[in-house]
């Protein structure tokens, strides 16, 4: 909000210079964002009266002005607007004058071949907005030679100040000044406004509030004989120095009251709203809108409104957006003859609905949503009443009011302050060469300048009760305690440390999940994020009932989806294969909503980065090099895991896809995508894809024997190998005979590994030839033949018992 320093000089007493001021309200939490000094805008502009006006000898469209500004002689000025003419008293910038909003400095000039010692100067130029197109001329006489500053509302400086969002209050002129009084100990200077005279006449207006709830107070008052007019300069200057464009006495006034008190106001056209009601007698309603309901509004659009639209009605027929805006038809204009004045109070979350619904905000709604203070509604009513009266000759002739507020005792509120509770909160203050504490007297000035009203109850601890302007935030110990800090000086409390300070750690998931990334890069992956939103139609999605865009409106099930989509992407942009991995959370619908982290990698193409040793052919990964980069990371992170065969996904290959297991917990899944997914999306024949829970992954990392892995000296002896091949039916797995083979030959057994697998001539149907080399190595021995051999027996024993193979050595 901009603040005119002047104007609040009249709201209250002004002790300090204007960067002093922002200052002590910036501390106090009202950030001043912008500070407008105007006084150097026309410094050295005088007011001077054009004595002659003659055309220039050598330009059409200039003329030769002699200028009288008070001085000995008169001035020769050259002048280019189509305004000027003789007898005018104008704004002169004088030799030597900078203008900074056009960035001139005024010096003495020939201008196509006549001297000019100076520059008449437009309202432009001397940095306020106008639509008059050419200089400025004054209305009525002035003192030759004196400051235009003064009279054009440029002696002032603005303040650009932000309030946060609890202090409604402070939108208002009146709320900043209380502030200042109380952070500057100033006296204040609120108007009050008197009662106003009703004449008693034919104004024929009635109320229906339908939704008392929505509008707990309104005040309808109809004014007669009104001449509008442009407002005064005092008003002009006033709204102008907030960023308010004046636009005629009585739409000046409203604008002028919601500034100065907060208080939106609406004046109607009365004979208008009679036109649109259609009637002699006026109801003035409140209610919500209905489908089909449309309203043209102030700013020209015609709204189609919805059930969330709060709407003023004239006989039931819309005229304005309550709290936002009004109607077009019913606007003011130059011919008001007579007005309906609206002042009302509206429920901030009806009005925050209202105007998010039809995407308009508005100086009103802003503070009809913070909360408008409903205790000054009469007093912001009579302040603009009285105006009218004063500026536009207005007559009142009725007045209606619909008041359900609660009672006025219930305005206010009693909360208990405890003096030690403040000082255990706010801690010591700095008492230059000693520290102290606040004191009951520190309390209670502080909060009696805030309007609050103090009552002991005991010793150190009040019975303070609220100003109903202040009751919107002010509800509990602790807010008047920020007060008091506040107020106070946050600045004069000391700066305090803990006793012991701890450097900060990461929680061990989080370090795993750190260990795991770096794992997974190490291997060339890049990591990738995606949107938790996507396209609604799977099983068990979790739908949105408020979704932003149909295409963001349920949640994801799982990670793979959106990695198929970013590798196709990746191909149809010419950027190639993409091996990328993502951790992120999925969620699902399974005996309620549940949700969980997950891990998904996709890997596909040739991996190697140059091809001139394979003549430029593409070398696309097999299901073994794309499991190894898996491996690879489970090794790393000192995982056994088990494989097994899975055809539960149909995105995936029902031959090369396989579960995987952690001590009989599921791990996730890892697979080759199937030919018809890669031929729906144009992928290349090799692109595999792997999903982990990462709650799974996490257990079994966070066992202590993981964690703090065990050193084991590694055996200075010999190994001796033996090979075993036989024939074993296709349906078992590699995984299943290498635990049988490792649990038979334990003690001796170091480790086993399948070189060879073989299908074809010779080898039974069905059936399928592996060969396994085994390593035997004991810690403190060199093995013997009679050693070894018993266990080799016992291993091609339990292959033949457990799986009924058919040994081939």
């Amino acid at each position: 909000m901009r603040i005119s320093l002047n104007w609040l000089r009249e709201l209250v007493e002004i002790k300090l210079s204007h960067e002093e001021l922002a200052e002590t309200l910036t501390m106090a939490g009202f950030e001043v964002e912008d500070i407008e000094d105007r006084r150097t805008w026309a410094n050295g502009v005088v007011v001077g009266r054009v004595v002659e006006r003659q055309p220039h000898p050598n330009a059409d469209k200039l003329s030769v002005c002699q200028v009288d500004i008070g001085a000995n002689e008169t001035l020769n000025i050259v002048c280019g607007a189509s305004n000027v003419r003789a007898d005018i008293y104008v704004p002169v910038a004088t030799t030597g004058t900078y203008l900074p909003n056009i960035d001139l400095k005024i010096k003495p000039a020939k201008l196509r071949g006549v001297q000019s010692q100076g520059m008449i100067c437009s309202l432009k130029e001397l940095g306020l907005p106008t639509d008059v197109d050419g200089i400025h001329i004054f209305p009525q006489e002035m003192p030759l030679g004196s400051d235009v500053r003064p009279l054009l509302g440029l002696d002032d400086v603005i303040l650009d100040l932000t309030a946060t969002a609890n202090r409604a209050d402070a939108l208002s002129m009146v709320g900043v000044a209380r502030e200042v009084a109380a952070l500057t100990d100033a006296k204040l200077s609120i108007p009050e406004p008197g009662e106003v005279s009703i004449t008693k006449g034919t104004g024929h207006l009635a109320l229906k509030i339908s939704d008392p709830q929505a509008c707990p107070a309104y005040i309808g008052t109809v004014i007669e004989q009104i001449k509008i007019a442009p407002s005064p300069d005092w008003l002009q200057q006033r709204l102008r120095a907030a960023g308010v464009r004046p636009i005629n006495n009585v739409v000046d006034i409203t604008n002028y009251v919601l500034l100065e008190w907060g208080q939106p106001l609406h004046a109607f056209d009365r004979d208008r709203l009679k036109s649109v009601a259609g009637e002699k007698s006026l109801t003035i309603g409140v209610r919500f809108a209905t489908v089909g309901d449309t309203l043209k509004t102030l700013d020209g659009q015609t709204r189609t409104l919805t059930t969330q639209n709060l709407l003023i009605t004239a006989n039931d027929q819309p005229v304005a957006l309550a709290g936002v805006m009004g109607g077009e038809e019913t606007e003011v204009h130059e011919g008001t003859q007579s007005l309906v004045l609206e002042a009302a109070l509206f429920d901030s979350v009806a009005i925050r609905r209202s105007s998010r619904s039809v995407g308009l905000r508005s100086e009103a709604s802003g503070r009809y949503e913070r909360g408008v203070n409903r205790a000054e509604l009469e007093v912001a009513n009579r302040r603009a009443l009285a105006l009218i009266s004063e500026l536009a000759q207005g007559v009142i002739v009725q007045q209606e009011i619909a008041d359900t507020r609660p009672d006025p005792s219930t305005w206010s509120r009693s909360i208990v302050l405890r003096l030690d509770r403040v000082n255990q909160i706010l801690g010591p203050i700095d008492l230059a060469e000693d520290t102290g504490e606040l004191e009951a007297k520190d309390i209670e000035r502080i909060l009696t300048a805030l309007g609050c009203q103090l009552t002991p109850s005991g010793e150190g601890t009040w019975s303070v009760s609220v100003p109903p302007y202040r009751y919107r935030d002010l509800e509990r110990e602790i807010d008047l305690i920020e007060e008091i800090a506040r107020l106070y000086g946050y600045n004069k409390f000391c700066d305090t440390l803990p006793d012991k300070s701890e450097a900060g750690y990461l929680p061990l998931d989080q370090e795993l999940i750190r260990k795991l990334r770096a794992y997974l890069r190490a291997e060339g992956l890049t990591e990738l994020i995606h949107y938790s939103l996507v396209k609604p139609g799977e099983t068990g999605q979790i739908v949105l009932s408020n979704p932003l865009f149909v295409e963001y409106s349920a949640l994801r099930t799982d990670l793979i989806a959106g990695l198929i989509d970013a590798f196709q992407y990746n191909l149809e942009q010419g950027n190639g294969s993409l091996n990328g991995f993502e951790i992120g959370r999925i969620f699902w619908q399974e005996d309620g909503l549940q949700e969980g982290e997950a891990i998904a990698a996709i890997i596909g193409g040739d991996r190697t980065v140059g091809k001139w040793s394979k003549s430029g052919r593409e070398q696309p990964l097999n299901w073994f090099e794309a499991k190894g980069i898996l491996e690879s990371v489970f090794r790393q992170l000192g995982l056994q895991v088990e494989y097994q065969p899975d055809c539960r996904d149909e995105r995936l290959h029902p031959g090369c896809t396989a579960s995987l297991w952690v001590r009989g917990n599921r791990l996730g899944i890892f697979g080759q995508l199937h030919p018809q997914v890669r031929r729906e999306k144009g992928l290349p024949d090799s692109v595999y894809v792997f999903q982990l829970d990462v709650d799974v992954l996490l257990d079994y990392m966070e066992q202590d024997e993981i964690l703090t892995p065990i050193f084991h000296p590694y055996s200075t002896y010999p190994a001796s190998d033996r090979d075993i091949a036989f024939f074993a039916p296709v349906k078992i797995s590699v995984a299943e005979i290498e635990k049988v083979i490792s649990n038979a030959g334990k003690g001796l057994l170091e480790s086993v590994e399948l070189f060879d697998q073989y299908r074809g001539e010779n080898v039974p149907q069905g059936q399928r030839s592996l060969a396994f080399r085994l390593i035997y190595r004991a810690s403190d021995r060199t093995l013997t033949e009679a050693e070894v051999e018993p266990v080799h027996n016992q291993v091609r024993e339990a292959l033949v018992e457990k799986f009924g193979v058919n040994l081939r050595s």
